[in-house]
């Protein structure tokens, strides 16, 4: 029998002992589970930028996979905890929009709240779901608990910066993630862009920056060109070739982003 997967996101950073609690929570339950690390280094607080990291990464592992993320401002509040079953894979953290770019790719899902204490530690901190309720949670899944064990079925929040607006002749869209890189991820994805029109149709508006043309890579522009492209995460991103197009240009998460179909803008 494979030795089961959980993945591990979260904004706790690396210089402080919660992973490593979390982690050994985990172990202790389902010794044999192998735990990889996501990212620990999600911007504080940060819900949006969590959404996107998560859905970036979690289908490229094994079917089966369990996907433990804790990106929880609301922590110790009536805010609710989930487990996920989409598609081939299960999700367990805060009901707060951080699986809502995750429920949005699935092809189909089931939510269930967590309300059996059962699978918890004895001891539920405050402060602290991603160590008390949330690991031991993803173990007790890993060993084989059913999730409609672990609580009733709900239905999820989807957050509102996860959808996409679409008019007639504009899709409308946010900023949710800035990379390593400096280039800014959008809500965007290609499936969305590309019922709505052609790569080469289209003129994406950020601020008062206006970019006309799409590439397929980085380097089909010389150095400094502003750009807009699909990167590999499917999503629809705006860059600058050898730059950093955040700091550029002052770009931020939340930002509005316009795509408009050529001929339609006058």
């Amino acid at each position: 029998m494979t030795a089961p997967i959980i993945t591990l996101l979260t904004d706790f950073g690396l210089g402080d002992t919660y992973v490593a609690s979390m982690k050994g929570v985990i172990l202790n339950i389902c010794p044999d589970a192998r735990l990889v690390d996501l990212s620990h280094l999600v911007p504080p607080q940060d819900v949006r930028a969590g959404a996107f990291l998560l859905v970036s990464a979690s289908r490229d592992f094994p079917a089966g996979t369990i996907h433990l993320a804790v990106i929880d401002p609301g922590v110790g509040t009536d805010r609710r905890g989930l487990v996920i079953r989409a598609d081939d894979y299960f999700f367990v953290g805060p009901d707060n929009g951080l699986f809502s770019l995750a429920l949005r790719e699935a092809s189909g899902w089931e939510a269930f709240s967590l309300e059996r204490p059962v699978y918890w530690r004895t001891t539920i901190s405050k402060t602290f779901h991603g160590r008390d309720i949330f690991a031991p949670t993803a173990a007790h899944l890993a060993m084989g608990v059913p999730a409609e064990a672990l609580g009733p079925p709900c239905i999820p929040e989807i957050a509102s910066w996860a959808d996409v607006v679409h008019k007639e002749e504009e899709l409308l869209g946010e900023i949710i993630h800035i990379d390593h890189f400096g280039n800014a991820v959008t809500n965007v994805n290609r499936a969305t862009l590309e019922r709505f029109a052609s790569g080469p149709r289209v003129t994406v508006r950020i601020g008062g920056l206006t970019l006309s043309a799409m590439v397929d890579t980085y380097g089909d522009l010389e150095a400094g060109n502003l750009i807009a492209l699909i990167g590999s995460s499917n999503f629809l991103e705006i860059a600058i070739t050898q730059g950093n197009a955040a700091k550029t240009c002052g770009l931020r998460r939340g930002d509005p982003v316009c795509i408009v179909r050529k001929g339609s803008d006058g």
